[in-house]
């Protein structure tokens, strides 16, 4: 058996081409279907994202061109075409693989944790259409807790390497949590609408968004159960809002330090943080000059991002030391699974012969033959039929000169070596 992991992601091939070999809901179930009805595959589990479609499959034998083959014929590409942009890992690799997937060390945010989810997801499809089964469920299980050892261990996802991301951290920094804190977004751009997204998943007492597009404010707002004003209401609102974050494609200062000044005399002085994350800059350098404010701009947010980002690797160093050993564990439980079979096969085997002669050995009995001859003859019988095959191993090493096969039956017999 050998288990292939076929994939194509971010990093092999163009967003066209992985829309192609993406499976929709309902694709996805014909093919586990397929793969399950397969006489070449034993076990498949289809991850497929928007970075990536990867394929899990044990093949009944090594030849993992007949995996390829079947993709580019289920979404009726080029295989010629598409050999060029896809990846296989075998064996060993295939499992490093997956689990280096699992724990995000493969994804385009390293240490990003949502894949992991989309593969237990995967995985769960796979097992209610019947195309798992004993070792890719121990293999999968292995994964999911390599994922949470490494998350536990090392610092893989312990630090913001996105400025939106970032931005929000330095709010809980400074704030601790964010549940009484207002927040006033500027902007309604891709940005903003990920520090919005940070931002709601922490629970703010209010976030508005201010843009010079109302309906598109308006749209970001309903995701993150927001309040809406037009940039004109700055001044006016600016006092309500303990964080200000902006990000806009102003190419002239939004905020200046006039506002900034009369919002802060209205709060009494009352502190408030300033994250500046546009290029060309939203809020004024001055502003950061006035004691209760404090400002920060991006170049501040892309120090701490990259300081985040070579943590980051330093973790990713550490969490394949723990990949790597359990992929070693794993492994040896495979070879133990080749020694059970083996075992219990040469155990039916002996088990056959004694049948045999012991079927024959109660005949002879039955017909008033001399009980003693038969038990001798019984003896010599089984003695031989045992003694056959490894006596053939070691005329043939010997015959061969392969002294290593020789020490090898010797252990494997039993005999004293000296």
């Amino acid at each position: 058996m050998t288990i292939v992991a076929l994939g194509i992601n971010h990093k092999t091939a163009s967003v066209e081409l992985r829309e192609k070999v993406a499976f929709s809901p309902e694709q996805l179930s014909e093919a586990l279907q397929q793969l399950s009805d397969h006489d070449q595959f034993n076990e498949a589990v289809i991850v497929s994202t928007c970075n990536r479609t990867e394929i899990y499959c044990s093949l009944a034998q090594q030849n993992s061109q007949i995996l390829l083959q079947w993709l580019a014929s289920f979404h009726g590409l080029d295989e010629y075409e598409l050999s060029s942009n896809v990846y296989c890992h075998q064996d060993n690799d295939a499992i490093n693989h997956l689990m280096r997937v699992s724990c995000g060390l493969d994804s385009l945010v390293l240490g990003e944790p949502q894949i992991l989810g989309q593969i237990k997801q995967a995985y769960n499809s796979a097992k209610n259409h019947n195309s798992v089964s004993v070792v890719f469920d121990r293999l999968f299980q292995k994964t999911f807790s390599v994922a949470k050892q490494v998350r536990t261990e090392t610092d893989i996802g312990a630090s913001a390497v996105s400025v939106a991301y970032a931005a929000v951290n330095l709010a809980k920094h400074i704030y601790g949590k964010l549940d009484k804190t207002k927040v006033l977004l500027i902007g309604a751009g891709e940005t903003i609408e990920l520090v919005a997204k940070h931002l709601y998943q922490n629970d703010p007492q209010q976030i508005t968004v201010a843009n010079r597009t109302i309906e598109r404010a308006r749209l970001l707002a309903e995701d993150v159960n927001a309040d809406v004003i037009a940039l004109a209401q700055l001044p006016e609102r600016l006092h309500q809002a303990d964080i200000v974050i902006s990000s806009t494609a102003s190419t002239l200062p939004i905020i200046g330090k006039g506002v900034v000044e009369q919002a802060l005399k209205q709060r009494r002085n009352k502190p408030m943080l300033f994250i500046d994350i546009a290029v060309p800059r939203d809020i004024e350098s001055q502003v950061g000059e006035l004691d209760a404010a404090y400002l920060y701009s991006v170049d501040d947010l892309q120090a701490i991002v990259s300081e985040n980002i070579a943590s980051r690797e330093q973790a990713a160093d550490e969490a394949q030391v723990i990949i790597t050993q359990r992929c070693a564990e794993f492994a040896m439980w495979m070879r133990s699974l080749d020694s059970v079979d083996l075992i219990r096969s040469y155990r039916q085997d002996v088990h056959d012969i004694k049948s045999e002669l012991v079927d024959k050995a109660i005949s002879q009995l039955n017909t008033g033959k001399d009980a003693e001859q038969i038990i001798l003859e019984l003896a010599n019988k089984l003695t031989n039929r045992l003694m056959h095959a490894p006596t053939r191993a070691i005329q043939d090493a010997a015959k061969k000169g392969e002294v290593a096969q020789l020490s090898q039956l010797k252990k494997m017999l039993g005999i004293d070596q000296e």
